[in-house]
C-alpha cells in the first residue's frame, strides 16, 4: 500500500471541523425542521428563504456562453480579456500610478494565495498573519512545507496591534532573508474587521523598516466586493504604492463572494510592481506555477468576468445587484452587534462582512451547547465564528443571548 508522505512523515489528513459541523447542521434540520434550526456555518450569502444568492446579471452572461466558452483551454496564465478585467474588477477605474500591474488566473481566492506562498518563499520559511485567520492558510502553508506564524491582531483597544506584529515579523526576519505576509481586509475573515488608514500606516512603518530583506506583502481581499462603498473600501491600495524594491505588494482577488461564482472557482493573484523587470518577473514565475498545479484554468468564469468588465450597462448591472446584498448583509451584522451589546456579549470588533467571531476559553464546549439550543457556529481558535452572510435578521437578533447563555454554561462547567 501507497502511504502519503509530507518531509519524510507520514501524513492522515484531518477531517474538516466546518464542514463537520454543516453535517450536523442538516441533519438537525432534516429531524425536526429548519424553522426550528439555526445553520450559521458556512460562508455563503443566503437569501432569507436559505437560499443561495446567485446575481441574476451574472447569470445571464454564464447562460450566454458558447460550448467553445466552456470546452476550449485557456492560456496558462488566463485570457488577457480576463486579466484586464480583473485589474478593473480589483482597482475600478484608479489604477496605480508609476506602478506595474500584472494578474494571473488562479482557481478562486485559494489558488492565489498558494502561488504566493510558493513562489515568495520558500520550503522551511515561516510566514505571518495574524492570530485570528481563515484556516486554509495554515493547510497551504503546510502543504508546501512552510509555517504560520501568528502575532495578535487586535491591541488593548481593539484595534491592529501593531507592537506584536512588529515582534513577530522580527522574530522570522531574523532567521530567514525573505518572508510573505497575509493581510485580509477590508471584512476580514473570520471577524469582519476591516483595516483603517492608521492601521495600514502602523503596518507599513514597520515592514519597510527592513531594508535588507525581501518582502511580499499579500493582501486576501475575498470579501472586498462585500465590505462597503466601492471606492472608499479600495484606497487603501494607494499606500501599496511608491514602497521600497525590496517589498513586493501582491493581491488575492476571488470572484466566488462579488460575482456568486463559489462553484467556478474563479481567482487572481495580482502583484503591484515598482519597476517593469519585477513585474515581468513575477508572470514569468506564475507561469511555471500554474503550469505546475492546476495547468489550465476555467475559461467559461474567466469569460463571464471579462464581459461584465467589458460592458458598462452589464457591470451596473452587477453593482446595482450586489449593492442590494450588500445592504441585507450590513443590516444583518449590525443586528447581531446591536443585540450583542444588548446582553453583554463580547465580539472582535466588526466592520463588515460575512462572519463575527466571539472570543472564549472553550469554544468546542461552546459550540456543543450551542447545538442543544439547535444552534450551530463554528470553533475556531479561541473563539467561535457566526455566519451572519447566512442567516436572517431575526436570527442574527436571537443568537447572542444564547450564546452569551453557551459561554456562561460552560465557563462555570
Amino acid at each position: 500500500m501507497i502511504i502519503a508522505q509530507q518531509n519524510g512523515r507520514t501524513t492522515i489528513g484531518a477531517p474538516d471541523k466546518l464542514f463537520g459541523v454543516s453535517s450536523k447542521a442538516k441533519a438537525r434540520i432534516a429531524e425536526i425542521g429548519k424553522e426550528n434550526v439555526i445553520d450559521s456555518t458556512i460562508g455563503v450569502l443566503l437569501n432569507d428563504d436559505g437560499k443561495l444568492v446567485v446575481l441574476d446579471s451574472v447569470m445571464k452572461c454564464i447562460h450566454n456562453l458558447s460550448p467553445e466558452d466552456y470546452a476550449a483551454y485557456a492560456p496558462i496564465l488566463g485570457l488577457p480579456a480576463y486579466l484586464e478585467g480583473v485589474k478593473k474588477a480589483v482597482f475600478l477605474d484608479e489604477m496605480p500610478e508609476n506602478t506595474f500591474v500584472e494578474a494571473c488566473y488562479t482557481p478562486g481566492g485559494t489558488g492565489a494565495i498558494r502561488n504566493g506562498v510558493s513562489a515568495y518563499t520558500k520550503p522551511g520559511d515561516q510566514i505571518l498573519t495574524s492570530d485570528w485567520h481563515w484556516n486554509p492558510y495554515n493547510l497551504v502553508a503546510k502543504e508546501l512545507g512552510r509555517e504560520v506564524v501568528t502575532y495578535t491582531l487586535f491591541s488593548e483597544e481593539n484595534r491592529f496591534n501593531q507592537a506584536s506584529f512588529a515582534e513577530k515579523l522580527a522574530e522570522i526576519l531574523k532567521e530567514q532573508d525573505q518572508t510573505l505576509i497575509i493581510v485580509n481586509t477590508p471584512a476580514h475573515n473570520p471577524t469582519g474587521y476591516t483595516f483603517t488608514d492608521q492601521d495600514w500606516d502602523e503596518l507599513l512603518e514597520v515592514v519597510t523598516s527592513y531594508t535588507d530583506k525581501n518582502i511580499a506583502l499579500l493582501v486576501d481581499i475575498a470579501y472586498l466586493d462585500f465590505s462597503g462603498d466601492a471606492k472608499e473600501y479600495r484606497r487603501f491600495f494607494k499606500k501599496l504604492v511608491g514602497l521600497p524594491q525590496n517589498i513586493l505588494p501582491l493581491v488575492a482577488f476571488s470572484a466566488s463572494k462579488g460575482y456568486t461564482m463559489y462553484g467556478m472557482r474563479c481567482g487572481a493573484l495580482l502583484c503591484m510592481a515598482p519597476t517593469a523587470e519585477i513585474a515581468k518577473e513575477f508572470k514569468d514565475v506564475m507561469s511555471v506555477e500554474c503550469r505546475a498545479s492546476w495547468s489550465n484554468g476555467n475559461r467559461a468564469a474567466m469569460t463571464v468576468l471579462a464581459g461584465i468588465q467589458a460592458d458598462e450597462g452589464l457591470k451596473k448591472s452587477v453593482e446595482d445587484e450586489r449593492a442590494h446584498y450588500l445592504n441585507i448583509l450590513r443590516e444583518r451584522g449590525k443586528a447581531f452587534m446591536e443585540e450583542a451589546e444588548k446582553v453583554g456579549l463580547k465580539a472582535c470588533p466588526y466592520d463588515s462582512g460575512f462572519f463575527v467571531t466571539i472570543p472564549c476559553e472553550k469554544p468546542e464546549a461552546v459550540g456543543e451547547k450551542l447545538q442543544e439550543f439547535n444552534i450551530f457556529c463554528i470553533p475556531l481558535g479561541p473563539g467561535v465564528r457566526v455566519s451572519v452572510a447566512s442567516n436572517t435578521i431575526e436570527e442574527c437578533r436571537k443568537m447572542p443571548a444564547k450564546i452569551k447563555e453557551a459561554i456562561d454554561f460552560s465557563t462555570l462547567g
